[in-house]
């Protein structure tokens, strides 16, 4: 994420972190040898206007231990020093910008200095408050964008999972039916369904099973086998009930618990044309959900299954990150999405992939055929496809698999020659309530596992240990 950049969201995030602060003093001030540490952590965080990227910190991550807060921000990446200093010293760095954690270690982001005199309760409000600061968010992004990989190959490589095609609901389970592959219906024509029993369980349908679905569907399920590969099986199972996991039309999960659209979705996200994304830096696009969608009515469309693509964002790489950064977001594209079409007409001719073969497989024997002006308009469009939004910006899709979104430019060429089409994301909640769900379950896990080493020292503790050795 690029820091300096980050200002225009500066002073609102500095106002929720206040009002969080808040929140935590009016709780420890109940015991007054408490407040006086909250007082001065949050005397210091209201000075330093801690970077805020979303909800402020749950319940669960007010009432983890330090410890287990600690913990959990050392995994994300943050390395955590005690120095002589009299107040918390935070190097955030620009992790949002690079490739992967290690380098962002590597370049010093992520840095956390804390007063050596410090006590447990002025760590923990510290400690805490880092949970929702941006850098944090960008560490996160890099778990985020690692799961999101794990489950798009999953998906990409089940060849049984297919596009719709003539079935009986909007989606089809095949011979096997849904409630053998793990899932309820509860809407008429295949239009939601969610899990029977086991969350992971149902999930394995579309990574093993024989499905079918359109790509709207396939963007849901992405969505959410994203969300286990972050859990686990064991913690997607637990962290999450069947209704939080339907999937359908878009319309119907707007009717459920939804965790994405539905009910349980909470805060969402809204940069359509990905003007703020795009300053944030390449992670904070990862896992993000999109579209690509056609700009002239549907009269304009001769290929209505591929009106619009559905889209995750896999991967950004740092050129194309750079270049929306530089254009401000989606709407430059947009522009240049026009431009490529207009210069497509003249190139029109027969063959289904003909201008998939062109420009992204870039065909020698199909380019030969064209005439000299042919070929002069060529480069100019693949000129404009060389940027490197259209190389560097990975997008899945069902059933495409992952692909850089300048070939979904090119291939709708052919599916629907009298429109041009825009690139949008769409509302999402990454950062907000999936977030906290996450760090939520990793305290909740922590606070387990130190109860339970408690517990097993205090049942190890002879009853007479008090009193003195027996001889």
């Amino acid at each position: 994420m690029r820091m300096s950049s980050m200002s225009s969201a500066h002073a609102q995030g500095g106002a929720l972190l206040l009002r969080s602060i808040s929140a935590l003093r009016s709780m420890w001030c109940a015991g007054r040898r408490r407040c006086a540490a909250v007082v001065c952590v949050s005397a210091f965080l209201a000075v330093q206007l801690l970077q805020v990227a979303g909800a402020a910190p749950s319940e669960t991550a007010n009432a983890a231990s330090a410890e287990c807060v600690e913990a959990l921000l050392r995994r994300l990446g943050w390395t955590i020093h005690r120095a002589a200093v009299s107040a918390p010293v935070l190097q955030r760095g620009e992790p949002c910008t690079r490739g992967t954690l290690a380098q962002a270690q590597a370049a010093g982001d992520l840095q956390l200095t804390l007063p050596a005199d410090w006590n447990t309760d002025q760590r923990g409000a510290a400690l805490t408050a880092v949970l929702d600061d941006a850098a944090t968010h960008c560490a996160y992004a890099f778990e985020l964008g690692a799961a999101t990989r794990r489950a798009v190959t999953q998906l990409q490589n089940n060849s049984h999972y297919r596009f719709s095609a003539v079935q009986l609901g909007w989606i089809g389970f095949g011979w096997r039916g849904a409630a053998a592959q793990g899932w309820r219906g509860f809407r008429s024509f295949g239009r939601g369904y969610q899990p029977r029993s086991s969350n992971a369980q149902a999930l394995d349908a579309f990574y093993r099973g024989q499905v079918r679905s359109e790509c709207g569907v396939g963007r849901q399920v992405a969505q959410l086998a994203t969300q286990r590969e972050l859990f686990g099986d064991a913690g997607f199972n637990e962290a999450f009930t069947p209704g939080e996991l339907s999937i359908g039309t878009f319309l119907t999960l707007h009717d459920t618990d939804s965790i994405l659209l539905g009910a349980h979705a909470g805060e969402f996200f809204a940069d359509g044309k990905a003007v703020q994304t795009s300053q944030l830096g390449r992670q904070a696009f990862v896992g993000a959900p999109g579209f690509i969608a056609h700009v002239f009515d549907k009269s304009y469309l001769d290929d209505i299954h591929n009106q619009a693509e559905n889209f995750v964002v896999v991967d950004v790489s740092d050129a194309a990150a750079q270049a929306l950064a530089q254009h401000g977001g989606f709407a430059y594209y947009d522009a240049r999405n026009r431009q490529i079409w207009e210069l497509a007409k003249q190139l029109r001719g027969p063959g289904k992939r003909r201008f998939e073969r062109l420009l992204y497989e870039r065909d020698a024997a199909l380019r030969a055929t064209l005439d000299p002006q042919q070929q002069t308009q060529l480069r100019q469009l693949q000129t404009l496809l060389d940027d490197p939004f259209y190389q560097g910006f990975s997008v899945y899709v069902h059933p495409k698999g992952t692909k850089p979104i300048g070939y979904h430019v090119a291939r709708l060429l052919d599916r629907n020659p009298r429109t041009p089409y825009a690139i949008d994301l769409t509302l999402h909640n990454l950062r907000t309530t999936l977030y906290w769900r996450w760090i939520d379950w990793q305290l909740q896990r922590c606070g387990a596992a130190t109860a339970a080493e408690q517990s097993i020292e205090n049942s190890a503790t002879p009853a007479y240990a008090g009193r003195g050795t027996l001889h």
